[in-house]
């Protein structure tokens, strides 16, 4: 079964002056200061891709005081719901647990004179996790909220870098939820205006050059794989620069880390590289993976060739593939949101990027994601910093449009 927009626009008309409703998106404001101890204390909980089972726990926890049944599932997701057995097709909102850097003590996690949060991981994902929460706490206090209300809380691994959208792809593919989720809405960093409902694609590679080495003297002539990898990165920056660009589509491509060697005299056995490449056209990212490897093959043919000796081994492996998926124009699904942000005066802004909402998006599963209000920046670093100011308005947005979208939890939501 499906439903139009207008459908769900006039359901959503009649949700806005529900008494209960209204009453209920007032909590978030008045409970400012609470948050941001919540949010202080969930980032001192360290949550490293593949090493999130601490906060895991701690989150878990939250839930289950709240009254929620809340587990912790096989790919290490916390899920929670008022009961987590009901049949009926879900709705999923979600932010996921892990952070690029962690902090090591406390204090790394501060609150200045200002207000302002600061530390690793204050926003991306401090701030969805403390909106989930907020959120799960609020409808908690819905009176007339049925025991198998189908809203299921997830926070999830493995959302950064390398983590590869592990959580996420787990819920939706192999999870006993799977099949049974009508939407995904996820909640992740700050702000209140984006609604991201196309996924960026992206393939993420590592090279790995190895020769025998050397001493920098006596072996001098002896085939350098760093050497040979500087090269090759600036013959792919150079033959995919923007500039020389053949695409209508955007595309980016980055080499984010380099390693190699062991002493600065010493001519080393091996060197790595970690290439990311996105597109919002899938078949460009091909092309520029097939780039990747004819540049680095050359530049191990060039280094070969300028050397008295040695051969250098070559190694490219995917390391990770985020798949690509939008929702169409005329989705209800982003009719509603738009019905939400004209509501609250938002000026909602769709666009294009890479979260967890790539995984539903690529199995036809309508999901957006969006900020959990507030502002924020220098994301995945030391000095990441968190302002609460605005934060209620992000957080009206997001209940108000789970409510929309609960309210036709019974209906195939389609892209």
């Amino acid at each position: 079964m499906s439903t139009e927009p207008t459908a769900l626009q006039s359901g959503f008309d009649g949700l806005l002056h529900a008494p209960r409703i209204r009453a209920a998106v007032g909590w978030f404001a008045a409970n400012r200061a609470l948050l941001v101890e919540q949010q202080i204390a969930l980032c001192r909980v360290p949550a490293p891709t593949f090493l999130e089972e601490r906060r895991a726990q701690y989150v878990r926890t939250r839930f289950l005081q709240l009254g929620y049944q809340a587990r912790v599932d096989s790919a290490g997701n916390v899920v929670a719901a008022r009961n987590l057995d009901a049949p009926a097709p879900w709705l999923v909102v979600s932010a996921h647990l892990d952070t690029v850097l962690s902090p090591r003590r406390d204090d790394d996690i501060r609150i200045e004179s200002d207000g302002t949060l600061r530390g690793p991981g204050v926003a991306d994902n401090g701030a969805g996790l403390t909106g989930l929460l907020a959120l799960a706490q609020v409808f908690r206090t819905l009176p007339e909220a049925p025991e198998d209300l189908p809203l299921l809380f997830v926070a999830n691994v493995g959302e950064e870098g390398e983590g590869n959208l592990t959580g996420m792809r787990y819920l939706c593919r192999e999870s006993e939820f799977s099949g049974r989720i009508a939407a995904v809405l996820v909640l992740d960093g700050p702000g209140h205006e984006h609604l991201t409902c196309r996924a960026l694609a992206s393939r993420r590679f590592e090279v790995v050059l190895q020769g025998k080495g050397g001493h920098s003297w006596s072996d001098f002539g002896t085939v350098n794989p760093v050497h040979a990898m500087a090269r090759a990165v600036a013959l792919f920056a150079d033959a995919n620069s923007p500039s020389l660009s053949q695409y209508a589509e955007r595309y980016s491509f980055n080499v984010g880390l380099l390693q190699g060697g062991a002493s600065v005299n010493s001519i080393p056995q091996s060197a790595s590289a970690k290439v990311d490449i996105r597109s919002e056209r899938e078949s460009i990212i091909q092309d520029l993976a097939e780039s990747l490897k004819r540049c680095v093959e050359r530049a191990v043919q060039q280094e070969q060739e300028q050397s008295r000796r040695g051969k250098l081994s070559i190694r490219l492996r995917e390391i990770g593939a985020r798949p690509g998926g939008a929702l169409s124009p005329d989705s209800p699904l982003l009719a509603v949101a738009k019905a939400v942000d004209g509501e609250l005066g938002i000026q909602g802004v769709a666009d294009t990027s890479s979260t967890d909402a790539n995984i539903p998006l690529s199995l036809g599963i309508p999901a957006l994601a969006i900020g959990a209000g507030g502002t924020g920046g220098g994301a995945h670093t030391t000095e990441e910093w968190y302002r609460p100011d605005g934060r209620d308005l992000g957080l009206r947005r997001a209940f108000l449009l789970l409510c929309a979208m609960r309210s036709s939890a019974g209906v195939h939501l389609s892209l």
